[in-house]
């Protein structure tokens, strides 16, 4: 008989007793426990960082039988039991007082089960100082503490400025108390989506040690291929296990590529239907209003290459729309480049995968361009390409400019901004899932899309113009742009190259110049 599907469950203890799948990932439990004190651990949303922080709970204390059978079971002194606190910040807290109440309600939790009582009249950073120093004596065992989402209170809240630095301010008071009390600790683990400077929430807490992109630890959270291949292969029978990886795997903490847990598992609970179950989980209206705010010119994400700070933290008073994306999951590590000469760390980043990348830019059509159904406009696209019909390519998107409201382009200068004309073309490729390539390096300049679909490359220059001039087809030749893809190894061996320019007028609002040819 099968395991259950552990959907949803983050008690260690209720997946171990009632017959769930659990990934053994105690291996590198023991070696964090053993080799750290204080340890800070950021992935996106659903990937597991809450059932691995409760599987701590269990082996600090001491819970052995729940631990049969896996990597840690032999391993470990059993007989040694630890005073734990653990703070989980569930819930919505939209205001200093759900933060307050919230504290008080996790604080409450942790004196009835340790036996320790606080005062009423004492604030809950002196309880907590008060909880750890008590626990301490009544054990006679140094503390370990547990920190789940630690910065949720901040991004309940994080596009409304004010608040977000109220909050921050709140939880920097409550987890500066660490730091008084080192000599009580034995353990401290803290996970969150975001990282925020050290400055901002951890100032004087210099011994914190973020394994967020320590490559053996890459896979702390998530499942493998081979927990596929393996663990789940009488789930799977019968089913493409390279479409399920095209899908869903592709996220990269610097070790294996590997798969968000609970699009495995709805996958499996749902009849194997492909659809977008951990994007539809969250929605990121925040990053959609930033994008919008900005201009950002959405192309460069297919292209993305940053400084090893950006994926390291960020601050309320400085958000930067790559650091949230690449935190909350939405881009992902491709490939590290290190420069030695310069003695410097980039990280090229992707979107992971075709659920990310089809529903991302789907919401953004929906959002911005207030297309409901991209669907229909993105079919005559896809078959238009395939078939390297040009004219068909050209009257899809006329379709779509043509039905984008008119409010859009009015009191700004968007109509004459290359960029947003680019994005739109963008974000219907990308949503077709094809693999493409926004401001495309080569030796005389930048393509501003490159795409590939089967044999066919497509390389496209957008102009804005005040009439059809062919300039854009015309940059295109002139620069040779080209012959980055004449090589042969990057091409199959049928692969046809279609130089494409695109012109728009600032006045129509849509295509008044579409030129194109091709390369023999």
């Amino acid at each position: 008989m099968l395991k259950k599907l552990p959907i949803g469950i983050q008690t260690f203890s209720k997946i171990r007793e009632n017959d769930y799948i659990y990934i053994d990932k105690t291996k590198d439990a023991l070696e964090l426990i053993e080799n750290y004190t204080y340890v800070f651990l950021a992935r996106p949303r659903r990937f597991g960082k809450s059932l691995f922080l409760d599987t701590l709970r269990n082996i600090f204390e001491g819970k052995k039988e729940l631990f049969e059978g896996l990597y840690i079971y032999d391993k470990w002194d059993w007989s040694v039991k630890y005073p734990v606190i653990k703070i989980s910040w569930d819930g919505r807290l939209r205001s200093i007082d759900d933060l307050d109440q919230k504290a008080n309600e996790i604080f409450r939790t942790n004196q009835e089960r340790l036996d320790i009582q606080c005062e009423e009249s004492l604030s809950i950073p002196v309880c907590f100082e008060r909880l750890i120093k008590e626990a301490y004596k009544k054990y006679n065992q140094k503390v370990v503490v547990l920190i789940d989402e630690y910065d949720k209170p901040i991004l309940d809240v994080i596009e409304e400025k004010d608040q977000a630095k109220e909050h921050r301010e709140y939880i920097k008071g409550l987890y500066s108390t660490l730091k008084g009390v080192d000599e009580y600790i034995r353990f401290a683990f803290l996970t969150g989506v975001s990282k925020f400077s050290k400055a901002s929430i951890f100032s004087g807490l210099n011994n914190l040690e973020d394994i967020s992109l320590t490559p053996k630890f890459g896979n702390i959270c998530g499942y493998t291929q081979n927990d596929l291949e393996t663990t789940f292969k009488e789930y799977l029978q019968d089913t493409n296990l390279q479409k399920i990886k095209e899908w869903y795997n592709g996220y990269n903490f610097l070790k294996d590529d590997v798969y968000n847990p609970f699009d495995i598992l709805k996958f499996i609970r749902n009849d194997k239907v492909f659809d977008n179950y951990w994007f539809s989980s969250g929605t990121p209206t925040f990053l959609i209003k930033l994008i919008e705010k900005n201009n950002y010119f959405l192309p460069k994400l297919s292209n993305l290459v940053v400084g090893k700070e950006l994926v390291d933290s960020f601050d309320i008073e400085n958000i930067n729309l790559e650091v949230i994306l690449y935190q909350s999951g939405y881009l992902t590590i491709d490939e590290m480049i290190i420069d030695d000469e310069e003695e410097s760390i980039e990280y090229k980043l992707k979107l992971p995968n075709r659920e990310v990348k089809v529903s991302f830019n789907d919401y953004i059509i929906n959002y911005l361009l207030k297309d409901t159904n991209p669907i229909q406009k993105r079919r005559p696209i896809r078959r238009a390409l395939k078939n390297g019909n040009l004219e068909e390519f050209k009257n899809a998107l006329d379709s779509i400019f043509a039905s984008i409201p008119y409010n859009n382009y009015s009191n700004n200068y968007i109509q004459n901004y290359e960029g947003f004309y680019a994005t739109v073309v963008y974000v219907y490729l990308q949503s077709l899932g094809i693999k493409l390539i926004g401001e495309d390096v080569t030796n005389k300049g930048r393509i501003d899309l490159t795409l590939f679909i089967e044999d066919k490359i497509y390389i496209i220059e957008f102009k804005v113009v005040d009439n059809a001039e062919n300039r854009a087809l015309e940059q295109i030749k002139e620069k040779k742009y080209y012959q980055k893809y004449l090589n042969p190894e990057l091409q199959t061996p049928s692969s046809k190259i279609y130089l494409v320019g695109i012109e728009f007028g600032k006045k129509e609002k849509n295509i008044v110049g579409f030129k194109w040819e091709e390369v023999n």
